[in-house]
């Protein structure tokens, strides 16, 4: 049988205080009693979702990604989540996951949100990146992806799929919704992790942070408090249904235009 342990992180985020947030994120960590294969943390987790990029951002050596790579070697897992990187000149919102020595995937958001100005003060990534733990493909997202089936469309290409998220609560039940519905239309286990509290713009937050199977069911919901969860994901059990219920392959078939 062929599994993934995972832990989503649900946290308050102190604004523009990446020295805070890896130390609340360490604590929040450590008491996990099982050894896990990922933990993830939401969108932007070292500074909030910030547009501040020229003040905040860092290089891929920097000191959150070795904070990273420290704490995989802390617990024994993969890490990952988004957080503000700067690469040749241009701001990016990257989703990155590391185990203790190296960066095992980076993917860029591809839908920045316009009404924050996000598409003014980042760069747009242009490429899916899937990458593999315990034989699950994983696809990593972030946040305003989630509106957007047609760029997360599972072509047999993945098993799970991660959103990492600074989703605001005047749209929580848009965040509840369309993960449900990521899950069943891809036939795919999804993991959204949000974050709470309130953050240096004076937005509200509502949590919502869960993992949820190919069929729309929860397997864990953090409601709306700073939490960790933690489940273990069947492979085989995906599987068999996918083959019971083959409803991939009456999917449409298309292309992306860039």
């Amino acid at each position: 049988m062929q599994t993934l342990t995972l832990s989503i992180v649900q946290a308050d985020l102190a604004w523009h205080n990446p020295r805070r947030n890896r130390d609340m994120l360490t604590e929040a960590a450590r008491p996990i009693a099982e050894k896990v294969d990922l933990i993830v943390l939401p969108e932007m987790f070292s500074t909030g979702f910030s547009m501040d990029a020229p003040a905040l951002a860092e290089e891929m050596d920097g000191e959150t990604i070795q904070w990273m790579k420290g704490l995989a070697a802390e617990t024994g897992s993969r890490i990952c989540g988004s957080l503000i990187i700067v690469e040749n000149g241009r701001f990016y919102n990257r989703f990155i996951c590391t185990d203790d020595t190296d960066i095992l995937v980076q993917y860029d958001k591809r839908h920045l949100f316009r009404l924050a100005d996000e598409h003014s003060h980042y760069a747009q990534g242009m490429k899916k990146a899937v990458f593999c733990i315990n034989g699950f493909r994983i696809s990593p997202m972030i946040c305003y992806d989630l509106r957007f089936p047609v760029w997360s469309r599972n072509e047999d290409s993945y098993d799970l799929l991660i959103y990492v998220a600074n989703w605001p609560s005047r749209r929580h039940n848009a965040w509840q919704t369309l993960l449900r519905a990521r899950a069943i239309e891809n036939l795919s286990f999804v993991a959204g992790v949000n974050r709470v509290g309130v953050d240096g713009n004076d937005l509200p937050y509502a949590g919502g942070s869960a993992l949820i199977d190919y069929l729309g069911n929860d397997i864990a919901d953090l409601g709306d408090q700073p939490g960790v969860a933690t489940a273990t994901l069947d492979l085989d059990a995906l599987y068999e249904f996918r083959q019971r219920f083959a409803f991939h392959e009456d999917a449409d078939r298309f292309s992306l235009t860039t």
